[in-house]
């Protein structure tokens, strides 16, 4: 038996008039996997994110993320996902407490449990006696990494990363990319778009959108030795040359 598959599409489409932005896409995310979901601007990936996340219905096509129906509950699915963009989410004039607490109430946290994730997450970040800090003064590298642990404070089934380490320092990416590392071993799945192809190979596997479909999907390694690559950066640049549209 294959592990447990958490996302599933199968032709996955999406159709704005009479532009196909993401067009008859297919893929399966296992339990615990890094999935890197790739592509260059205008390829879709935003929008094929947002009909995952449950905040925007298919045109046609199937999908279940965390064994729920993208057409029918995605209100289920928005409980059993986190989420994390480039912009953090975070309240910058809220302290560090009150953002954690804020964000594990929206969740369905109790009071006891709000408690307890605020005193393990001040630990796990080594930001104990900051609590009363305003998210605000805190170097962009915290604010990174505490937007990442509150985005799974609930301990969620699936965590969709939107560009998370746009425009941080290598040093402060290789941290973030730990914490992805330690929830996947706990059973989260990440769900990552990045622009950055050293992170791309960092993920279990990678698809690479192009014109709104998935042009490849296999491990970095894999992907590799099928287009005669050093990096992932060729094998990126191979694809997203045959590009037609851009945004």
């Amino acid at each position: 038996m294959g592990k447990e598959k958490v996302i599933s599409a199968n032709e996955l489409t999406k159709k704005f008039g009479d532009f196909t932005a993401v067009d008859k896409i297919s893929f399966e995310v296992e339990k615990g996997e890094i999935f890197g979901f790739l592509g260059a601007n205008g390829a879709g990936k935003t929008t094929a994110m947002r009909m995952l996340c449950g905040l925007s219905l298919p045109t046609s096509g199937l999908a279940t993320v965390a064994g729920y129906d993208v057409y029918k509950q995605n209100e289920l699915i928005k409980k059993s996902i986190g989420y994390m963009s480039q912009k953090f989410s975070l309240y910058e004039d809220l302290t560090v407490r009150e953002n954690i607490r804020f964000y594990a109430g929206i969740y369905g946290l109790s009071d006891k449990q709000i408690k307890e994730k605020t005193a393990l997450l001040a630990k796990q970040l080594s930001l104990e006696g900051e609590e009363k800090t305003l998210v605000k003064s805190l170097p962009l590298g915290w604010k990174q990494k505490l937007a990442f642990s509150i985005a799974i404070v609930h301990d969620p089934a699936i965590v969709f990363l939107d560009e998370p380490t746009g425009g941080v320092d290598p040093i402060t990416r290789r941290e973030f990319w730990s914490l992805i590392y330690e929830a996947s071993e706990r059973g989260i799945t990440i769900f990552v778009t990045t622009h950055y192809m050293d992170e791309a190979e960092y993920c279990n596997r990678v698809s690479i959108m192009v014109d709104g479909r998935i042009d490849a999907l296999d491990s970095p390694a894999n992907l590799m030795k099928n287009f005669s690559a050093n990096s992932m950066d060729e094998v990126f640049l191979q694809l997203a040359r045959k590009a037609v549209r851009s945004e």
